[in-house]
């Protein structure tokens, strides 16, 4: 089966900004890029030159688009913003920047505080406090907010009620910088008015600032004082750069999708009594047996609820087993739920075929749950099965219904793998010695100081380990029987030194605690 001809869709685009997605042949998105020009941009990917010329990637890439669709914006800035966003929500195969939590810059103020200060920020927050941004450009940003401070007399100090004792440390009224509400040198009300003035001023409320800088940049030029001209210059367009107005992108979904549709054809589909208003949708990730993690997401009217979302660290469950670890995090969910006298969803799925279905099916009816809806979905074929049926049902994968549960399952998909890797690089900041009962954070820097490694710990005896201050007899000996434990070996050195039992026992380490030594 060979691609789709595009060449008409792609004829038609616009000679304006914005953004691109490919998507492969299940309509899953895997580049997102952006272009100042889209017409010119995305031509370049069909002309049969650039299959020729391009490197093995770009042209794996090619070959797998199979649709397109694209989104006009007003300006370039806009097409990073609007990139970036995209790239984070779908993850796509083939695209390497913006997929890190790695966010804009914003910037926030608590006007509540006694004396408010402006802060870089790449989270917002339901806080209370007022968000500018997010800035494509960050060095702009920054200029421009420097700028801003030393104009308005805003402070840069930490502190959040800065006092006399701060104001002897502090240089910025010296140079003329801070206006110094802290000691007095200006009541509340006029420092709170110029942060007014500021906010107005990141809004794009700085056109007479604007004019100001623009005469003193032609005087400067006139007098030939090209050095002054050119940095005001740069100034100029650090705050056209800050201050001109962004879109704010909200975007759940991809535009051509109308989720009241596919959860009514999803509820025809599974012969439901009423369209699933809220779908749950579990996923395991148990990459490794270091971390055994879950992730439920809700789906709201089509739409994702990330106020639901919930992570699981799955506690019962030994070595690898999807089958298991579905049943206790379903059995949870639904115990505490059922025990809350909460409302249960109106469907219920998890990642999987008919072994995940049917351990979560048993924890539900375990909990008297026999009449809820359930379902699973197996990513091979993109069957659907469904308790005490035997055979799947198997939807074209253009139909809205099944493209609805892919979207969900993805997500769950990606929510538990942030999850497993958040934890997995928690864990590679950790020493093999934070799991070990009874060392503290100070002791453990003890040992390390003494011996000079986890290795070298490791193969002390417990009169060596007793010499390292705050090492009594009974934290020696369950640091001995820990490492025992660790390389699975014999409880057996009571003192014999370091290289004692060297020759007859090998210890072997786990890899993630020899490459944290």
């Amino acid at each position: 089966m060979s691609p789709p001809d595009l060449s008409a869709q792609v004829r038609a685009l616009p000679h304006k900004p914005g953004v691109y997605l490919f998507k492969d042949r299940f309509h899953k998105v895997i580049y997102v890029g952006k272009a100042r020009d889209l017409h010119r941009r995305v031509s370049q990917y069909f002309h049969p030159s650039r299959r020729q010329s391009a490197d093995l990637k770009t042209r794996a890439l090619i070959q797998s688009i199979w649709g397109l669709e694209t989104h006009v914006v007003k300006s370039e800035p806009e097409s990073i913003l609007l990139e970036g966003k995209l790239i984070k929500e779908y993850r796509p195969r083939y695209n390497i920047s913006f997929r890190d939590d790695k966010r804009f810059l914003l910037v926030k103020v608590n006007l509540a505080d006694p004396y408010p200060r402006f802060q870089l920020t790449r989270a917002k927050k339901e806080d209370g406090c007022r968000y500018f941004g997010p800035f494509a450009h960050s060095g702009a940003l920054r200029a421009t907010l420097n700028l801003m401070k030393r104009l308005y007399g805003l402070r840069s100090c930490r502190a959040v009620l800065p006092d006399e004792r701060d104001y002897k440390h502090c240089l910025d009224h010296i140079i003329k910088n801070c206006a110094a509400p802290c000691v007095g040198k200006i009541t509340r009300a006029e420092y709170i008015a110029r942060v007014k003035e500021a906010c107005g001023f990141l809004e794009g409320k700085s056109s007479d600032m604007l004019r100001d800088l623009e005469e003193e940049m032609r005087k400067a030029a006139e007098r030939l004082d090209f050095e002054r001209a050119a940095a005001l210059r740069n100034m100029l367009e650090d705050i056209k750069d800050t201050t001109r107005p962004q879109r704010k992108f909200v975007r759940e979904i991809p535009s051509t999708v109308i989720p009241e549709k596919d959860l009514e054809k999803l509820r025809d589909v599974l012969q439901l009594p009423a369209v699933p208003a809220v779908i749950e949708c579990f996923d395991i990730s148990n990459i490794s047996t270091t971390h055994k993690v879950a992730s439920m997401v809700a789906f709201r009217n089509g739409r994702p609820d990330r106020a639901n979302y919930r992570r699981f660290r799955v506690k019962t469950v030994e070595g690898q087993d999807d089958f298991a670890s579905m049943a206790e995090v379903v059995g949870r969910r639904y115990r505490r739920l059922s025990a809350e006298g909460r409302a249960m969803p109106d469907l219920i799925m998890v990642d999987g075929g008919k072994g995940q279905l049917g351990a979560a099916l048993k924890e539900l009816q375990a909990l008297g749950l026999h009449d809820q809806p359930l379902i699973g979905l197996a990513k091979q074929r993109e069957e659907i099965f469904r308790p005490f049926s035997p055979d799947p049902i198997l939807l074209p994968l253009e139909s809205g219904a099944i493209r609805l549960l892919q979207r969900i399952r993805d997500e769950a998909h990606r929510f538990a793998n942030g999850y497993h890797q958040l934890l997995m690089k928690k864990r590679m900041s950790e020493s093999v010695l934070d799991e070990c009962p009874g060392v503290s954070e100070a002791k453990k820097k003890a040992l390390l100081a003494h011996f000079g490694s986890v290795e070298r710990i490791r193969r002390a005896g417990e009169a060596e380990l007793r010499e390292v201050p705050g090492v009594g007899e009974k934290l020696a000996a369950e640091l001995v029987a820990f490492f025992a434990r660790v390389a699975g070996t014999p409880e057996v050195r009571s003192g014999g030194g370091a290289a004692a039992d060297e020759a007859d026992v090998v210890y072997t380490l786990s890899r993630d605690s020899q490459a944290l030594r």
